[in-house]
């Protein structure tokens, strides 16, 4: 994919969210880490798969299996509002000119 335009997404690194699909549907956790570029997101705990790694000790690296969570589409995942505490979608408001995201069923501010 060739995409000249930057891509965003509708959560942010930090943002607390349900998973609406898959194995994990449900479950609640806090963003890690976001990759526009894929449409990805990263959750604490959340899609955890196994890996094995090598054992390095120049680099004092110990090997065996390790548990990491891996990367879910952000269109599985639902934003949490910090005031009603229920998964929402969001919109987008100008608030002393600045464009802010706000819960759609509560209307408070999600980015303060």
């Amino acid at each position: 994919m060739t995409d000249s335009k930057k891509k965003s997404l509708h959560v942010k690194t930090g943002d607390r969210v349900v998973i609406t699909a898959g194995k994990d549907k449900g479950k609640m956790g806090n963003i890690k880490k976001s990759i526009p570029a894929e449409s990805k997101v990263v959750v604490e705990g959340i899609n955890m798969i196994t890996k094995a790694t090598k054992a390095n000790p120049a680099y004092g690296i110990q090997g065996g299996l390790i548990k990491k969570e891996a990367p879910v589409d952000s269109s599985n995942v639902m934003i949490v509002c910090p005031s009603c505490e229920k998964p929402t979608r969001i919109k987008h408001a100008v608030v002393d000119g600045k464009k802010v995201r706000v819960c759609k069923k509560c209307g408070e501010q999600l980015d303060v």
